[in-house]
């Protein structure tokens, strides 16, 4: 059963490299050079921007967490049976919706019936998920495990986190649904109108993804980096600050949204001592040696973004400013640990197999990192202010981007598909 649930993770790693790679890094290498050939984003259809971002944002990392979700916590609730079953049903219908929500959007075939249709099909595989992982622990522990157990003493604060973030996942399929509804029923093409985007985009990026992140920082990176403790407190206090930024947001209310989440991403950033010296030695057998920098550096940029999201509720007029400060967050921050974390874990939770290339490990992350410099310091001067070598360099900061990409999955995908360790057969 172990085995089929290796199996289940690596299918879903897999999956969410090719939408990383191919739907969602590489169209939306072409929209930018798209628009930096116009020095405007007029005339390309939003639907294409949309089609970008969603499979980034429910594609690649949508898929790795509900991936990492049935594997972890079916270990820990001791549900594996039933969690390798279901894990192939959302499995099935997740990639089939976020598939077709991608093809509706670039093609525009029927999607007035399959723009809907994607989202019922990614809501129905994450309902699914969300079933079986809240009731990892309905199924008592066998009377030896209980007596040996130490007492409970409550949920402890990552896994807080990480139940915050699969609410927002779930509040932001069901949203999906709606709006793609009322595109279907009142808009001329597959998209979301951009006064509702833009309140949908804060619950999308920072509703999920970026808790999910806390969350798993909270638990991992006083193993791998060497920190202290995490504050319990002050990470509840950013996770509701963070909550009050997004309902602020969902309102139209954008200046305090930012505000509220600029100082939620401060508060994290000091509850979980990622710039504290850490009190042990990084454990980086297997990986980069310069893995512990990286994530630090992934937190410069989720500050940067939150600042700049500050930034922009006050002062953006043509999207420069947002369009910064969103490539801030999700390459920046998320790409930039995903990167860094995913390939410390994954090749584990895939049957404890050792990564393919540190090098390329470095590779990817230094030139992911590179690529996200040259976009955020030229997104503003190119939209807000027209200069022309600001539009030159925007298509260089997309093609960096997509070496980068392409490193990692090279890097996990080959890692995954050579041999794994030998299994002793007489255990």
């Amino acid at each position: 059963m172990e085995t089929s649930l290796q199996r289940l993770v690596t299918i879903y790693v897999f999956t969410g490299l090719l939408f990383l790679l191919l739907p969602g890094t590489f169209l939306g290498v072409w929209n930018l050079v798209s628009i930096s050939g116009r020095h405007s984003l007029a005339g390309l259809s939003p639907s294409w921007l949309q089609a970008h971002g969603h499979a980034q944002i429910f594609g690649w990392i949508g898929t790795f967490i509900i991936g990492i979700g049935y594997y972890s916590l079916a270990k820990m609730g001791r549900l594996m049976p039933f969690a390798v079953s279901r894990g192939w049903a959302s499995w099935a219908l997740w990639t089939a919706g976020v598939a077709l929500r991608w093809g509706a959007n670039v093609s525009e075939w029927n999607w007035r019936v399959l723009l809907p249709a994607s989202a019922a099909l990614q809501l129905l595989g994450f309902l699914i998920f969300f079933a079986t992982v809240s009731g990892h622990q309905s199924r008592p522990a066998p009377a030896a495990d209980r007596a040996a157990s130490t007492p409970r003493t409550g949920i402890e604060t990552w896994m807080k986190l990480v139940i915050a973030s699969t609410a927002g996942l779930l509040l932001a399929l069901a949203m999906n649904q709606v709006v793609t509804v009322h595109a279907a029923l009142a808009g001329a093409h597959p998209e979301i109108p951009h006064w509702l985007d833009q309140r949908y985009l804060f619950l999308a990026a920072w509703g999920f993804p970026v808790l999910a992140v806390w969350g798993f920082n909270a638990r991992w990176l006083p193993v791998f980096l060497g920190l202290g403790k995490p504050s319990g407190s002050g990470l509840m206090a950013a996770l509701g600050a963070s909550g009050g930024g997004i309902a602020a947001a969902l309102l139209g209310r954008f200046r305090l949204a930012t505000a509220l989440l600029l100082a939620a991403c401060i508060v994290a950033s000091l509850a979980l001592g990622v710039f504290e010296r850490s009190q042990k030695p990084a454990k980086t057998r297997g990986v980069s040696a310069s893995f512990p920098y990286f994530v630090r550096g992934a937190y410069v940029w989720l500050l940067v973004a939150a600042a700049l999201g500050v930034y922009a509720a006050r002062s953006d007029a043509n999207g420069g400013i947002w369009g910064a400060s969103r490539h801030a967050l999700t390459v920046g921050f998320l790409a930039t640990m995903v990167f860094a974390i995913g390939q410390r874990v994954l090749p584990a939770f895939s049957g404890m197999r050792l990564l393919y290339s540190t090098r390329l490990m470095f590779a990817s992350l230094a030139v992911l990192n590179l690529g996200c410099l040259l976009r955020v310091a030229s997104e503003i001067p190119a939209y807000e202010a027209n200069l022309p070598a600001a539009w030159r360099i925007l298509p260089i900061s997309a093609v960096t981007e997509l070496i980068a990409v392409t490193l990692f999955v090279f890097n996990l995908g080959i890692t995954l598909m050579l041999p794994g360790p030998k299994r002793n057969t007489d255990e």
